[in-house]
């Protein structure tokens, strides 16, 4: 990758355009959940230290290029303003004007770049008016990174372009995980069904030592191999599918696990009688709601073999207890293997990061990305056009 760092740049007395990712839960006005937002302040920081006036772009929902206002940026204000201990410009209106008047060290915020029908379409009219703002652009949402958007794309290729602090990290992260990893790898992949999943899968299996398979798509890996998963989450349909890419991990050198003991339950709450059994045994008026015990020591041993994870989606029903104790359990080995120096560990995408916390392992982990579907689509080794503008 030949992008470059805020580092690389002269941002004295400049105006820099940060794309920043500060869609955040919000109710009644008020942002209930600021992590995003804490994030993309060491990169804010930096640029004020480096003699930039930064001017965040971002967008908020999805208005689909009509103004909401119950979409508007100006509810993050108050949020943003505290966590960066200054108070924050919001330009809702004439954006050259308002820029215009903005002191060296202020912090600005545009208004929801999606009211535009211009972000979305990545309209190169929309860019160049927004490149008229600025000096330098940052990227700093790989979260949006995916997106051929005219603030992630098209901006990039009008100014001296850079990634910030967060996107770096994000990018040097998944470099580590799945473009130049230490080997032997293996990939944790979990979730609901594996048609969501086919083109990571397929590119998993020719890239990492070991597949483990869990969550509902461990069942339709079950049921292609003859088992009877019961009443379980399993997609009959795509079998053929699942025989195709056992061989081509086969064929690759990757081993794929997938559970040979189950936790079985009649119904899905919380309290119901479970138990264990092997996952040839499933009742036919059972389903399987979690990876079993033995399974988890299995893939334990596959990670002590291993010097680089990945992890995406959980080993079972997670929100409901006892239905979480095989992804605690993995989670917990891969943190303490990565708190003593033995693993580079990286982890996002979909429930990823509920499933890690609620473990308790998320702080163990070399990386946790803030990204959903950017993450998928890099581990799918799809190119990212937010990350592909600001290559040289």
């Amino acid at each position: 990758m030949s992008w470059k760092a805020l580092d690389d740049m002269d941002l004295a007395g400049k105006r820099v355009l940060v794309r920043v990712d500060i869609n955040v839960p919000v109710d009644e006005g008020r942002v209930t959940d600021t992590t995003r937002i804490d994030r993309i302040v060491p990169t804010i920081e930096d640029i004020l230290a480096a003699g930039g006036t930064p001017i965040l772009l971002a967008h908020f929902d999805r208005p689909k290029g009509r103004v909401v206002p119950e979409m508007s940026l100006s509810q993050v204000v108050p949020a943003l303003s505290e966590k960066l201990g200054r108070d924050v410009v919001f330009i809702d209106g004439d954006y050259g004007r308002r820029v215009g008047e903005l002191a060296s060290d202020d912090v600005a915020l545009l208004e929801n770049l999606r009211f535009n029908p211009g972000e979305e379409a990545n309209d190169e009219g929309f860019a160049q008016r927004l490149a008229t703002l600025g000096d330098v652009y940052v990227n700093d949402a790989f979260s949006a990174a995916h997106r051929a958007h005219a603030s992630t794309e098209a901006l990039a290729r009008l100014l001296p372009a850079c990634a910030g602090q967060l996107m770096a990290e994000e990018l040097g992260a998944l470099e580590k995980a799945l473009g130049h990893p230490e080997r032997p790898v293996i990939a944790v992949v979990g979730g609901a069904k594996v048609s969501t999943k086919l083109d990571l899968l397929g590119n998993l299996v020719r890239k990492v030592n070991h597949l483990v398979i869990g969550g509902g798509m461990a069942n339709t890996f079950l049921a292609a191999q003859g088992f009877d998963v019961g009443k379980s989450l399993a997609e009959h349909d795509m079998t053929g599918t699942v025989r195709d890419i056992l061989e081509k991990a086969d064929e690759a050198g990757c081993e794929i696990i997938l559970p040979h003991d189950v936790v079985i339950a009649r119904e899905f709450k919380a309290g119901t009688p479970s138990e264990v059994v092997a996952a040839s045994a499933c009742p036919a008026d059972a389903m399987i709601l979690d990876t079993g015990p033995d399974s988890v020591e299995r893939i334990g041993k596959a990670m002590a073999s291993c010097r680089t994870l990945i992890w995406n989606g959980p080993l079972g029903a997670f929100e409901i207890s006892p239905f979480d104790a095989a992804t605690t359990r993995a989670a917990r080995m891969a943190a303490d293997r990565t708190r003593a120096g033995e693993l580079v560990s990286v982890a996002g995408g979909g429930d990823t990061v509920s499933a890690l916390n609620k473990a308790g392992a998320a702080d163990g982990f070399s990386y946790i990305s803030s990204a959903g579907g950017a993450f998928l689509e890099w581990m799918e080794g799809k190119t990212l056009p937010g990350v592909a503008a600001l290559e040289g």
